[in-house]
């Protein structure tokens, strides 16, 4: 490898021999060979039980965590010390668990409020590695490395948990903005995770039946891992930016995406904007016209998208910029997004349509269909919940946090799983979306609802559902269908008839019980098993110590063979009754 290149940093040339280029090098090599499961182990039970978590799944207050019923003052305010703790654990842990809190802030179904409201505080922002390792992946990934530009300068215009941004100046003229990933966090990712997937296994074992059968722990992980290494690779966020620019052309006027200009796995270089955060852009820079049009492009944009089956999962006030030269609001970071089944989509916007109409019941049936229900599940329970649930929607005020139509998706989500339900994990992300776009559109104009916008959008929603419904695949799917139902239908009645006059009719029945009723025998028969033989046990030694009071058994007298044989039956009805009082206890956390 040549010596490292000439390097133009805030206007000062340095230089690096291949000595120092090695060093680094070996440095970085050294941190990467350091991260091990085993030693990240030993760090994550050292951290959680610094932090006081290891003893808190004992906890009585802790039993309440899955259940969404009411909690005293005391224990909210144990579950918010549970939720300090688990942050700084976290954010001790570094980028990986950082993130994994980030995904569980969106399951609010999962966890209590007090919870989520703590671990919303996750320090994305974190102190940068020093210049020459950024220098270093630049030389290592770009064909030109750092020659590639005029300038770069050394002071990261942000430093997150997984990359670190940089702005620099390209040899024709253009400023970028250079987004480097960190070198060793795919690592760190990738041992980690094998970590949280045992853990979660474990877990997943553990819940009771009814839960274990709504809930999927491991493709909640599964779901997480794949969004996390999307982020991680550079050409899938570039991917990603290009494809909704092509998209957005067709929605917006008013929003923007960033100019990709190159790409590698580990560096993306951007259009750079000039500009301020949503959050801290001055008001009197736009008239209110503008805002309102601003505001729109923004919900039209993240409505129409998520119609065709993408969506911004993040799409914050730190995300999203306002260009002082256009004046259009810039999505800058397209790490976390996901794609939805555009029939999901349309299922969320026509429960939208039915509140507008105070039609609950409607709405919960239509809600219905992205829930699959389990055998636990009572149908009428969980239709009354989502009535009741949808009525206070009806008519509110959507431009606040309390009434939004991302938090009406994790309350019904949070009904279904309290109701044994199964449903897509990614709803939870799409409302976390639905509510950071709220968000961020009210901090550009807190005038007007963002729920009265999306209500204006029926007749291009409806234009968009009808479009994928009848449209020409749609069309010529229906009709080779039908085609193929009229050819054989004759063909199949003869034969049916033919059966039924020869009396040739027959069934085949397989019963094939699922993993949870398999494990539901096997719990009763174990249960059982024990039962009887504790019984057997008392009678032994009752037995042995009645007919034969004087004899010896391997050197031990009945009447200590008759205390063992009770102390052991004992036990074994302790634990059964143990057992017993555990599953009823699972049952009442929901």
């Amino acid at each position: 490898m040549s010596a490292l290149k000439e390097v133009v940093s805030q206007g000062e040339t340095t230089k690096k021999d291949m000595a120092s280029f090695s060093a680094i090098e070996e440095a970085i090599e050294k941190e990467k060979a350091s991260i091990t499961i085993r030693r990240r182990r030993r760090k994550i039970i050292s951290i959680f039980a610094k932090n006081g978590l290891g003893l808190i799944v004992k906890d009585p207050v802790t039993s309440k965590i899955f259940g969404r019923g009411k909690r005293s003052q005391s224990e909210n305010e144990k579950l918010h010390k549970i939720g300090e703790r688990l942050r700084l654990a976290f954010e001790e842990l570094g980028p990986t668990f950082i993130k994994l809190g980030q995904v569980l802030v969106t399951r609010q179904d999962l966890l209590p409020e007090p919870i989520t409201l703590e671990l919303e505080k996750l320090l994305d922002e974190v102190p940068a590695i020093e210049f020459s390792k950024i220098q270093y992946m630049i030389e290592k990934e770009l064909p030109d490395g750092i020659e590639t530009f005029e300038w770069i300068d050394d002071k990261p215009l942000g430093s997150g948990s997984l990359a670190q941004v940089y702005k620099a100046g390209m040899r024709d003229g253009k400023t970028v903005a250079v987004k480097v990933v960190r070198p060793t966090v795919e690592k760190l990712f990738q041992t980690d995770i094998t970590f949280i997937k045992k853990i979660t296994k474990k877990l997943q074992r553990r819940l009771p039946p009814e839960l274990a059968a709504a809930l999927d722990l491991n493709g909640l992980i599964d779901d997480y891992y794949s969004s996390a290494m999307d982020e991680l690779n550079m050409v899938e966020e570039a991917r990603k930016m290009e494809e909704m620019r092509g998209l957005h052309r067709n929605y917006t006027e008013f929003v923007d995406i960033p100019l990709v200009y190159d790409a590698t796995k580990n560096i993306l270089i951007m259009e750079f904007i000039d500009g301020w955060l949503i959050k801290d852009f001055p008001v009197d820079f736009f008239t209110f016209e503008e805002r309102v049009k601003i505001m729109i492009d923004l919900i039209h944009l993240y409505v129409q998208t998520m119609l065709d089956g993408h969506y911004h999962a993040d799409a914050h006030g730190s995300n999203i910029m306002i260009n002082k030269h256009t004046k259009k609001a810039v999505i800058i970071d397209w790490g976390m997004t996901g794609r939805m089944d555009s029939v999901m989509a349309q299922i969320l916007m026509r429960v939208i349509m039915h509140i507008q109409l105070n039609q609950a019941e409607d709405a919960a049936e239509v809600y219905l269909e992205l829930m699959s229900p389990t055998k636990y599940t009572d149908l009428v329970k969980l239709k009354d919940e989502l009535k009741s649930l949808v009525l206070n929607y009806v008519y509110s005020n959507q431009g606040n946090e309390r009434y939004n139509y991302g938090r009406l998706v994790l309350e019904a989500t949070s009904i279904g799983l309290k109701n044994f339900c199964k449903v897509p994990n990614g709803l939870a992300l799409w409302a976390k979306g639905f509510s950071a776009t709220e968000g961020a559109a009210r901090w550009i104009c807190p005038e007007i609802s963002y729920g009265q916008v999306v209500e204006a959008c029926e007749m291009p929603i409806l234009k968009s559902m009808l479009k994928k419904r009848f449209n020409y695949r749609s069309n010529a799917s229906l009709l080779s269908e039908t085609s193929k139902l009229v050819a054989t239908f004759p063909r199949r009645a003869n034969k049916i008839m033919e059966n039924l006059a020869d009396n040739k009719v027959q069934f085949n029945l397989q019963v094939q019980p699922d993993v949870l009723t398999r494990n539901l025998v096997n719990q009763i028969t174990n249960r059982l098993a024990l039962s009887l033989i504790a019984f057997a046990i008392i009678i032994a030694t009752g037995l042995i110590v009645s007919s034969m009071p004087n004899a010896t058994f391997f050197g031990l007298k009945a009447e200590t063979i008759g205390s063992i044989g009770i102390i052991t039956s004992v036990i074994l009805v302790l634990f059964i009754i143990w057992r017993l009082f555990r599953t009823r206890k699972y049952r009442s956390l929901f």
